[in-house]
């Protein structure tokens, strides 16, 4: 994907930057993650504490990234709002708060992550077709046990849904519409 400039593109790297303020303004420091050598990632800015925890933060994805493997093998097309979610950011998770909850944001955390997030995609949609139920991809998780938030494939919706389940609470019209409702939620 060439440039950030779609509407939703600006939307996860605006909300991004306001996540980085808040935690920078509650902590004086980037946000961190446990130091793990086996898991690099482009998001690594410093080591925070030697062999403990490194300082970090989400970054625009630069190289192009698609999902057209996952639609050949499902002979199906995605939603462009989820292949641009899922390829905007190197992040983890943010977590952020809208007037339904608590919920957490999921980004891929370095190109590696891309494959992973690929067969997940590929088991949520296999999981909603066998149970012949509306396609559905997830992009967050809410702080409730076994509630997912999703984009309705047809017509972008974003909804909240029961894992396995058909989607039972419409959020927003759009994920652009949905990342504007939301606060960044510093643990």
């Amino acid at each position: 994907m060439t440039g950030k400039n779609s509407l939703l593109q600006q939307a996860l790297l605006g909300f991004a930057q306001q996540y980085v303020q808040a935690y920078q303004t509650q902590y004086s420091h980037l946000p961190l993650i446990e130091h793990d050598d086996e898991w690099p990632s482009p998001c690594f800015v410093s080591t925070f504490k030697e062999g403990e925890a490194d300082c970090w933060q989400p970054i625009a994805i630069e190289e192009s990234l698609s999902l057209s493997n996952v639609e050949k093998a499902l002979e199906l097309n995605l939603h462009l709002d989820i292949k641009e979610f899922f390829t905007t950011l190197y992040s983890d998770s943010l977590d952020a708060s809208c007037e339904h909850g608590d919920l957490s944001l999921l980004f891929l955390w370095s190109e590696p992550d891309f494959e992973r997030l690929q067969e997940n995609i590929i088991g949520h949609v296999l999981m909603k077709q066998k149970l012949k139920q509306e396609l559905t991809i997830f992009f967050g998780v809410t702080n409730e046990e076994d509630l997912i938030l999703s984009v309705k494939n047809d017509n972008g919706e974003v909804w909240v849904e029961r894992v396995g389940k058909e989607p039972h609470k419409k959020l927003a019209d759009s994920l652009t519409e949905f990342i504007g409702l939301l606060t960044p939620r510093i643990p």
